[in-house]
């Protein structure tokens, strides 16, 4: 018979066991703290969003440059290059960030970090270097700007509590 006697809802196969045994696997899942950062990943989900305005503001201020300025042929492909692989560079550093902030490992958000040097590389290419800079682009570009800053800032301490 078992230990509760006549009173227990359990039979003698070891289901009292088995209840027991989850009651400390359910404890221990919610000692496990989270240390994924909610901060970032809304910036993360912001950018995201922010950086297709970006994308295409800029291409229709390239377009637009073109047809109003007379903006050099030579110029004109790398500049429209640039900003494609600007693209591609913010879809794998985002999806990197936010996979490494969820997941809570800091390769991914390490790699992400990198990208994001070269993302603020290319930013300040055409916030200063481009052929001819308009209001609208210095605006854009320093939005962005701030927001990799504010991301880059917000993945360090991340790292840094996934490490710890």
């Amino acid at each position: 018979m078992s230990l509760l006697g006549a009173c227990s809802p359990f039979t003698e196969s070891g289901e009292e066991m088995k209840h027991v045994q989850e009651a400390f696997h359910i404890t221990d899942r919610m000692n496990h703290l989270l240390l994924s950062s909610v901060p970032l990943q809304i910036l993360f989900y912001i950018n995201g969003i922010y950086y297709i305005f970006y994308f295409l503001a800029t291409l229709a201020m390239i377009v637009y440059k073109g047809e109003v300025f007379s903006y050099p042929d030579d110029f004109l492909a790398p500049d429209l290059a640039l900003l494609f692989i600007m693209a591609i560079l913010e879809v794998l550093r985002l999806y990197l960030g936010s996979k490494g902030n969820l997941t809570e490992e800091e390769a991914p958000l390490g790699l992400s970090l990198v990208i994001t040097v070269g993302s603020v590389i290319l930013s300040v290419y055409f916030l200063v270097w481009q052929t001819y800079v308009l209001k609208a682009d210095v605006i854009i570009n320093a939005v962005l700007l701030f927001t990799y800053g504010l991301e880059a800032v917000l993945k360090v301490v991340a790292i840094a509590a996934f490490v710890s």
